[in-house]
């Protein structure tokens, strides 16, 4: 039980939720067209072709981290960039998709954060890769009773798809208004401005920010690394002689072992000595230090969700594709690409900033979602919905905070929920003047916590 002031807080807020009804989050899916990346090609041609190659052409192999970045966000061929990837339509489903219950609870730690940095009169709320936009629209309809929250909402996307940017514009029920020669675009479920940038560094500074990160960090680029006879070599993808893609080993060297390096100095070495392959992501190193510089300068926090493990990650890389694995060099620009996140690593990057930025967890989703009183959301839900929306309240909910396959299940064997609650771990970094966001414990007790667990477990 927690019983610090944060934990007060959110015992007076998760109540006021706004709406009992299921389903004001929904949102439309849309049938997908078949998509293919020949120009992605390109990069490992090293024949004379009939027109000039793209701008990133290159013989030879290049590192799993540029296959990624290539196959997922080119310009013309991205896999996130000309369509709608979300829902039982397209390849996969998110927590948001799942249930309106996810950012409404989003929404309540947001709201807790923006009591414990002071009711600031204006606000940074950033979602880092929104997807359609689902969360935020959630977190906004939850919220809309705390009329001095959401009226001092800057509301700020960073996503570099036009497709989904177009999307979110939809979700967040958006409209353009004038002022003479000025336009800006506001959210009608809450009137809040809304602005696009590609990046987190084009997002302006100077007011306290609120930062909400899921499902983002799992997309980013890895390289991976792997232990042979010449030591750790870089794992980099090749074209065959049937043109197709492989895997190989670079034979020299690679300048990306600097990361592998960092890494390695995070780690204990009795974690290193079980390991024979390691993933590690510059880009989330460099987005996490962004994020903790602004929190330092300008105060709030930020919350990160996404699978992954709190340690070192060691093959995690995968492909989904119609929500089904497949293998990662088939049909490139086809699938989603992922792979697990490393929080130890977020952690420490986070840290190395300043001494006044405060890390936070990893909790579990279940933990975090319970936390958020999310027994108590169902339950108010539950009271006003047919027999069709209880059923999808329960799915939904067991998705959301269930571990494995649903025990009360009784439909078609494909179709058994599946829950992610112990799947996809949370993670908080705050400014230290601020306190422990809510719902996680003090820096002081979770490394209480944290010790006794260890010492039980080699108890054991």
């Amino acid at each position: 039980m927690f019983r610090s002031p944060a934990a007060a807080l959110l015992r007076r807020l998760a109540p006021l939720l706004s709406g009992g009804t299921v389903g004001s989050g929904s949102s439309t899916r849309r049938t997908l067209s078949p998509h293919t990346a020949p120009s992605f090609l390109f990069r490992f041609s090293s024949t004379p072709t009939s027109s000039p190659p793209p701008s990133s052409f290159r013989s030879g192999p290049i590192s799993v981290a540029e296959y990624m970045e290539e196959v997922l966000t080119n310009p013309q061929s991205g896999y996130y960039m000309n369509r709608d990837v979300f829902g039982e339509s397209g390849d996969f489903i998110t927590s948001p998709e799942v249930s309106q219950m996810f950012g409404e609870l989003i929404g309540v730690w947001a709201v807790c954060l923006w009591e414990q940095m002071g009711q600031p009169e204006k606000v940074n709320l950033i979602e880092l890769g929104p997807g359609r936009g689902t969360l935020l629209a959630d977190l906004l309809r939850g919220s809309a009773k705390f009329v001095n929250f959401t009226e001092a909402l800057n509301i700020n996307l960073v996503e570099c798809s036009p497709t989904l940017q177009k999307v979110q514009y939809n979700t967040l029920s958006c409209e353009d208004e004038h002022d003479g020669d000025e336009k800006r675009t506001v959210s009608k479920l809450c009137g809040a401005p809304v602005y696009w940038h590609a990046s987190l560094e084009q997002v302006p500074s100077g007011l306290p920010t609120i930062i909400v990160a899921h499902e983002f960090f799992d997309a980013l680029p890895i390289h991976q690394f792997q232990k042979g006879s010449r030591g750790w070599c870089e794992k980099m993808v090749d074209l065959a002689e049937d043109s197709s893609f492989r895997f190989v080993l670079s034979p020299q060297p690679t300048a990306s072992l600097i990361f592998l390096s960092k890494r390695c100095q995070w780690a204990s070495s009795e974690e290193l000595e079980k390991v024979n392959q390691i993933e590690v992501c510059p880009k989330a190193m460099e987005i996490t230090e962004q994020i903790a510089e602004r929190i330092n300068s300008d105060g709030g926090g930020a919350l990160i969700i996404d699978y992954g493990k709190n340690g070192i990650v060691s093959d995690s890389l995968q492909a989904i594709r119609k929500h089904k694995f497949v293998h990662i060099l088939d049909d490139p620009g086809s699938a989603d690409l992922s792979a697990y996140v490393d929080f130890a690593a977020i952690k420490h990057s986070a840290a190395e900033v300043s001494d006044d930025i405060s890390v936070h967890g990893p909790m579990n989703q279940s933990q975090l979602l319970g936390s958020l009183g999310i027994n108590f959301r169902v339950e108010a839900l539950m009271q006003n919905c047919d027999e069709k929306q209880a059923e999808s309240l329960r799915t939904g909910y067991w998705r959301l905070v269930g571990d494995g396959e649903a025990p009360f299940w009784e439909g078609p064997d494909d179709q058994t929920p599946i829950g992610m609650g112990t799947r996809y771990l949370a993670m908080a970094i705050v400014n230290k003047k601020q306190g422990s966001p809510v719902p996680f414990l003090s820096e002081k007790r979770e490394a209480l916590e944290s010790s006794r667990m260890s010492q039980g477990t080699n108890a054991k």
